[in-house]
């Protein structure tokens, strides 16, 4: 994921890092501040080399600021990670861009290009600065919620990736097929409501239990009965 710009910048185990390992992602920020990126004084850069502290987190989001970052210091450790590769590779260039225009690029040949034609990984066949891809990344980030905060399609694409990662990953779908599972409750017909009171009489047969007060149901249905005259001694009680 981070093999790219790992060799631009000559890392001596470019296919070896992991962001998630929290002990490399340190030592990582501290290999890119001492060799690559050098925005601290070396005497000011102990709290970042110290990745054994407790307050190295401090340390880490103090150094994002002062770098710049536009990420919320709580995204994922892959987003921020990125986004320091990417600001060390953009010094590194600017320290050496008579070297980097000087380089004659050209097409791989032989072995390197047959393995290169052969490569069974369809990310390999995709256009990443085409403005069809842009598009299509912008409008999967646009489903899954995302900000576009950013103009850097990689960085954009991890972001996608590592929202897609935690959603899709064997706990997320535990999780949300446990979910489905629950009851989402039962209904009950009004008939099989019991009323708490006797009526005493038969005038009321037929009559539906209301989910208001018995008495203001009782009455209201008294107010519509055709025959007032065999209710209202019942109207009487319920007032008593």
């Amino acid at each position: 994921m981070f093999r790219r710009k790992l060799l631009a910048l000559d890392h001596h185990q470019p296919d070896a890092f992991d962001a998630k390992d929290e002990q490399q992602f340190r030592n990582m920020i501290v290999w890119l501040e001492d060799q690559k990126i050098r925005h601290y004084r070396v005497e000011d850069r102990e709290h970042l080399r110290n990745t054994e502290s407790r307050e190295w987190p401090k340390a880490f989001v103090q150094y994002l600021e002062d770098l710049g970052c536009p990420y919320p210091t709580d995204d994922p450790p892959e987003v921020l990670v990125d986004w320091v590769l990417g600001t060390a590779v953009r010094l590194e260039y600017g320290d050496n861009v008579a070297i980097y225009q000087s380089v004659n690029i050209s097409q791989p040949s032989g072995a390197s290009a047959d393995a290169a034609t052969s490569s069974e990984n369809p990310l390999d066949k995709f256009d990443y600065d085409s403005e069809e891809f842009k598009v299509g990344l912008m409008k999967a980030a646009e489903l899954l919620k995302i900000s576009p905060r950013s103009n850097d399609t990689l960085t954009m694409l991890k972001a996608v990736s590592t929202v897609i990662s935690n959603r899709m990953s064997k706990e997320a779908i535990a999780h949300a097929t446990l979910q489905a599972a629950k009851p989402e409750g039962y209904s009950i017909a009004l008939d099989d409501v019991v009323l708490g009171f006797d009526t005493g009489g038969t005038c009321l047969l037929g009559w539906q239990p209301c989910c208001c007060c018995p008495v203001r149901a009782l009455m209201a249905y008294l107010s519509r009965s055709r025959d007032k005259s065999s209710c209202s001694n019942l109207e009487a009680t319920a007032y008593s």
